[in-house]
């Protein structure tokens, strides 16, 4: 694959925002996209809050059947009423995720090595508490009709370096093990470390919790996927103090031999977008991607931005979710 500059076109497409009722009609904030193909469907599963529930849960949005993946066309999923649907219910889950909501969504399938059969799964970030967290990571299992959440986490933060909060999964299931990046620390006081632990069931017996990225890297998301016999992986680098952003802030790309716990190991990486402000979003992150081979190589990365409002309060900011397409030749 090549990752230069040279000969690559790219695209940004504005997806949903709360405030444009020609892409967001529902009016609810739906972000951290996940992206899959699920059949013949593709889907996104998201986090979302609506205007009736502030607490952030999962949605989803997908498009027709048989449908090529795109960066327009997709719709929610709604009740009757035009009301947003949550993915699961909170019937299990809800003394760690029910008062904190469900946080950035990370699809997988991998082997459950107790029943020898593929499971389907979304991992999520939950707190207890409060909507800042701190965070612990959980998932939601399809049961072949619906899916159902889990009374427990299965991943919490242990190490002093994660500072008790652990978030941002991305999962890969490969080689046997369910391979996980995550962040840990708190973005209120800037401080963000990625990590790394891997498990024979994704459940239990999680390896020793390991740095990925340095806290001066800050690397907020590392989505891994393997295409044609090698590894992508496309990561958020993010900026949270006041004043312009560092050039090296947005999201970048870059390939492996094999899905490694070293970030040494991984090929110099390429900068796909950065921080610059497009008016409806600026400092990208949660990138979720696919690769599509062909004559030419089309990389579509759906991500998180922000753009700010004049509402009044502390927080005068509203979040959308794009997709990137880029071309290379």
């Amino acid at each position: 694959m090549n990752l230069s500059e040279n000969d690559a076109t790219s695209v940004e497409q504005k997806i949903f925002d709360p405030r444009d009722t020609l892409t967001n009609p529902q009016g609810a904030e739906l972000l951290d996209a996940t992206v899959c193909q699920r059949g013949d469907q593709w889907w996104l599963y998201l986090a979302g809050q609506t205007r009736e529930n502030p607490a952030t849960d999962i949605f989803s949005a997908s498009l027709p059947p048989g449908a090529r993946l795109s960066a327009v066309g997709w719709k929610p999923t709604i009740d009757r009423e035009g009301r947003l649907i949550p993915a699961a219910s909170h019937k299990n889950s809800e003394p760690w995720d029910g008062k904190g909501g469900r946080h950035c969504p990370s699809w997988v399938t991998g082997v459950d090595p107790a029943t020898g059969q593929t499971v389907e799964r979304i991992y999520y970030a939950g707190a207890s508490e409060h909507l800042w967290g701190p965070y612990a990571i959980g998932f939601l299992q399809w049961d072949g009709t619906a899916w159902t959440d889990r009374a427990e986490p299965v991943f919490v933060a242990g190490e002093e370096w994660e500072r008790g909060s652990v978030f941002e999964p991305n999962l890969l299931y490969h080689d046997g093990k369910w391979k996980m990046w995550y962040v840990a620390g708190s973005n209120h006081e800037d401080y963000l470390v990625h990590g790394y632990a891997e498990s024979a069931d994704g459940i239990s017996g999680w390896s020793k919790h390991v740095i990925f990225a340095p806290q001066e890297m800050k690397m907020f998301d590392f989505c891994v996927r393997r295409f044609a016999g090698a590894f992508h992986a496309v990561f958020a680098r993010v900026w949270l103090r006041e004043g312009a952003p560092p050039e090296d802030t947005g999201l970048w790309w870059c390939t492996a031999d094999k899905p490694s716990a070293r970030l040494s190991d991984w090929r110099r990486p390429v900068q796909i977008l950065t921080a610059e402000d497009r008016s409806w979003h600026a400092g990208p992150w949660k990138p979720s991607f696919i690769l599509e081979e062909g004559p030419d190589q089309r990389l579509r990365v759906f991500f998180n931005g922000s753009y700010r409002t004049d509402d009044p309060g502390p927080f005068p900011f509203a979040f959308t979710l794009g997709c990137l397409e880029r071309v290379c030749r």
